[in-house]
Parts: C-alpha cells; structure tokens; sequence
C-alpha cells in the first residue's frame, strides 16, 4: 500500500510517500519548484514522488473545515474555496481519499514517533494551526493525549513573526535571521515598552494585542537602527513565555523527556533552555509544518514503530553520485570553500552535509567570504559541523544536551579565537555533532581531521539568501557557474 502525507496550500509544501510502513521519501516543494517556501505542490515534485506508485491513501496535516471556521471568526471570510483540499488535490490529479488530521497533532506525532523515547513530554509550539496556538501532549507508548491547549490570537510565534516583519523581515521566512540580530542588541532599550504593549501576561500565555495582523505602526518613529536592539528584546521575551511552557509541561506530564515541535523549535538560541526542566530533548529535524506531511501519516498509524528508531533525515532527492572524499580534503586544503551535493537531499531547513557549503572554518577570512557568496547580510553566523566524540573538547553544551545532530541548540565555543568563521558575536555557535555512523559525511570530517587536526568543517547550506537549497545536479552545476564555487557531486 502507497500512502502519502501532504502539508500544502499554506506554507512549506511537502510530501511524504510511505511504502507499507516504510517512510520511502519526503521532500519540501521548494526544492523542486526552486521557490523559497513555496506552499504548493508542484508537478515535479509530484512525478518524482510517483517513482513508489500511485497514493492509495492521502493524510492532510491539518483539518480544512476547522481553519476555514477560525478564518471566518478572525474577520478575514468564509474561504472554504481556498480550503478545499479534495478540490486542490484534484488540480494536481491526486485523487486518492483524504484523512484530516489535526495541525498541532500532526506535528506532536512527527516529532514523539521519530523520537528515542517511549514517554515524553511534547510541546507543539508555532504561530497557529486551525484554532490552536500551543499544545502539549503525555505521550507514553503508542499513545498521544493532549493535556493543555491554547487558543488563537494569543501566540507566542505570532509575537515573534510580527517582530520579525516590524523590522522590515519577512515573516514566516527571516524569523532566523532576528534570532542572530538578537546577539548584537541591547534587550532593555526597548523592554519595558514591548512588555507594556504586547505581553499580558506570561503565566497564561497571553498577549495584549492581536498580533496575526502584524504591528507594523508599533512605535512608527523606530528607525533601521533600532532592529539589534528590538530583536534582542523579542528573543528576551520569547524566551520567558518559552521557559513557562517547559515549566507547565513538565509539571503536566512529569516525564524527564521533552519532545519539542512546531516552527518555533528551530529557535536554537531559546532551545538552550530546555535542559533546565528536562533531562532528555528530542527535536525532529523538519518541526514546521513541512515535516507535518510525516507527521500527518504517523498521527493515524501509530502502531509503525519503526520510526522510534529514527536513523537520519536523508529523505529527498538521491543524487545517488558519491564523491571522492580525498578530493575533497585535498581541495579544501587548498582553496578553503566548495560546495557539496551528493547523496539523498536533507528532508529539513538545514543542511546536515549532502547539500553543503563547506569551508575551513580557522580563517579569519572565511566568513565574510562565505556570506559574500551567499548574499547575506555580514553579521550572519555560521554553523559548525563537528566530530561528536571531541564536541565536548571544543563547545560548552547546554545543560541537558550531549548532541546536537540537527543544528538544534547553540552552544559556547571554547576557543573562539582558533575558529573564528563558526563563532557568533556572543561566542556562541550553532552546532551540528556528527556521530560515527560511518556516512560519507562523517568520513569526510575523519579525513579533514587526519589532515589538519581540526576536528570541524563550517556547514551552511548550499544556496544563496532568498533561494532553496540545491536539490539535484542541474542546481549543483548553476550555483557553480553563477557564483564560483566548485560544487562536488
């Protein structure tokens, strides 16, 4: 039996083919569309998935009829056209039946059935999803049950993208891009005001204003100036309603083990937090609702277990060509920057090592040259990829977290100044640990590290501000040619 689990016609479209009880493939649709967060399926995306067969049956990550009804009491109209998915399936000639799941549910699943636990705590936490803004769930066993919820407007990602937006971002997009103008701000510049005019009180979750309508006119005086210092405030409050809900989930469940989801979870500065109330964090690789099109399948058939043994998010488009590793090495020895396509593409945001951008990370050079080719703003940081075993060696982990596989938690480097192209203005860095698993992408780290002693690589994904990641040889060879970088395949 072919099943699919599809999140689309909102944001971030995905699919996710399922072979029996084999997770086969999944991919979001930018990467075969080449638009940035495109939220719809796309043909492309769509006939490569076809390769397992035909869908016998359709999970939808979110229940149509409910968003259409909290759209409707929001003021904004009845829109069950733009809702109906059976119709929208059909424009792409997917005529298989449909089975709704709920948002937040479709993410608790997600992350807790691809996690190393059999009970946990899971906090679902984003802007919004049918009525529901944050859940949480005990989860024990095959079983979810939803312990807390709140509701719409009160939102604690919709605070954050609102802010990202008044700083002149785009919302749903750059909210990653605040998080590291936040290192670079002073939070009390604007603190008092921001608490006066959006939070009504952290306890409960709630929020003063509406802010699904954005707050472009809050304090229409701020200059471009004033962004470090407004988003260094809106993480210092992101944080306290974050730290709140960890403290309500631990005391709801009692579990040591927290699962935590939704597209605020790829906040990696707050997720420093967790181990404070928690002895074990699971963080699933794709959190925001494209990893819903895996979550929508696993919320209705819990029973496929298999999943708690979660190996690796190499789930996309398989390039199937495997690189000479010693090439590699040695280019890098040399020129200090390539890029990296080889294998099955990253399912997820971040880029783990088969759709890299990889450079020498012990040049004070390196970073202003690596955001010169991807076009970004000079003060974005960068990631390390390190060997796990030397992590502690080099980074002070947060407490609760021995690893960081999926670039989920920032930590402080011990020797900034050794690495100074992956180490952020506060002395921070976005780790991703690589354990021995013997992937082509650790072997590569064991090599760079047999050559130079340097046990890290920084890794940013393979694309330019604004565009996806490179997904298959044609994209490898484009990025080559427009932005002189080699790119191994």
């Amino acid at each position: 039996m072919i099943t699919w689990g599809i999140s689309a016609n909102s944001h971030d479209a995905a699919i996710a083919v399922f072979c029996d009880e084999k997770l086969s493939f999944a991919s979001h649709s930018e990467r075969f569309s080449r638009i940035k967060n495109d939220k719809d399926l796309n043909q492309e995306l769509i006939c490569y998935a076809m390769q397992w067969g035909k869908p016998n049956q359709i999970y939808w990550y979110e229940n149509p009829y409910l968003k259409t009804l909290r759209q409707w009491r929001a003021g904004q109209g009845w829109k069950w056209q733009d809702n109906d998915i059976k119709k929208y399936l059909i424009n792409w000639n997917i005529q298989a039946p449909i089975k709704f799941t709920s948002h937040h549910k479709s993410h608790a699943a997600a992350g807790y059935y691809t996690s190393p636990f059999d009970n946990a705590a899971v906090l679902v936490l984003d802007a919004i999803g049918e009525f529901e803004t944050l859940t949480i769930w005990q989860a024990k066993g095959n079983k979810l049950k939803k312990v807390y919820s709140k509701l719409f407007p009160h939102s604690v990602g919709l605070f954050y993208s609102a802010l990202t937006q008044r700083i002149g971002l785009k919302p749903l997009e750059d909210e990653y891009i605040l998080m590291g103008m936040s290192a670079y701000g002073d939070p009390n510049v604007f603190y008092q005001r921001m608490i006066f005019d959006f939070v009504h009180k952290y306890q409960d979750f709630s929020f003063s204003k509406n802010l699904h309508r954005g707050c472009l006119d809050w304090n229409s005086d701020l200059t471009i100036n004033d962004s470090f210092d407004i988003a260094a405030t809106t993480q210092i409050i992101y944080e306290s309603y974050f730290e709140e809900a960890l403290k309500l989930a631990k005391k709801l469940t009692g579990s040591d083990n927290l699962v935590l989801m939704g597209g605020c979870a790829l906040n990696c500065v707050g997720n420093r937090l967790t181990g404070n109330y928690f002895k074990n964090t699971w963080i699933y690789p794709d959190p925001g609702d494209a990893g819903s099109a895996i979550g929508a399948v696993l919320a209705n058939k819990p029973s496929w277990k298999e999943f708690t043994d979660w190996s690796n998010p190499f789930l996309g488009y398989d390039m199937h060509s495997q690189s000479s590793n010693e090439e590699i090495v040695s280019y890098l020895l040399e020129k200090k920057i390539c890029g990296l396509a080889r294998g099955q593409a990253e399912f997820g945001p971040r880029a783990l090592g088969n759709r890299s951008l990889l450079a020498d990370p012990r040049g004070t050079e390196i970073k202003d040259k690596v955001n010169a080719i991807k076009q970004r703003q000079e003060f974005r940081p960068f990631a390390p990829a390190i060997l796990e075993e030397l992590l502690n060696d080099y980074f002070v982990m947060p407490n609760g977290w021995n690893n960081s596989r999926y670039m989920q938690v920032v930590a402080h480097c011990r020797h900034p100044d050794l690495f100074p192209a992956i180490v952020h203005v506060d002395g921070s860095s976005r780790v991703q640990s690589v354990p021995a698993d013997g992937s082509p992408f650790r072997k590569l780290l064991e090599q760079w590290y047999a050559a130079t002693n340097c046990p890290m690589l920084l890794n940013t994904s393979l694309n330019i501000k604004g565009q996806p990641i490179v997904n298959n040889h044609a994209d490898a060879r484009n990025f080559e040619a427009h932005y002189g970088v080699k790119v191994f395949t």
